[in-house]
């Protein structure tokens, strides 16, 4: 699946992350995000423009982030609920 980031998982989602990204995935390290706002580790401030801090850890392929996908026909697919996200704010804010 291709991620548009949208934020919406990132904001919306419970999921168990790191809190010290030098220290990696380790007893201790980690917190449920209880997904009532953004993710500590969430970069940027509007759909399509969002970025995982973390992302280029070398441990991150072991995060339930990195293993978040949909029903899709390809790896290559968009994500739907990204292009929802993102149409809708851009329907929102095209009116101002």
């Amino acid at each position: 699946m291709k991620c548009l980031r949208c934020g919406y998982c990132c904001l919306n989602y419970m999921v168990v992350i790191v809190v010290d990204p030098e220290k990696g995935i380790v007893d201790g390290n980690l917190i449920a995000h209880m997904g009532n706002g953004p993710c500590r580790h969430l970069g940027g401030c509007t759909p399509g423009n969002y970025y995982c801090k973390i992302h280029d850890y070398p441990w991150y392929t072991e995060t339930p982030c990195f293993s978040h996908s949909q029903v899709e026909e390809s790896k290559d697919s968009e994500c739907r609920m990204g292009r929802y996200v993102i149409d809708k704010w851009k329907k929102e804010n095209d009116k101002n």
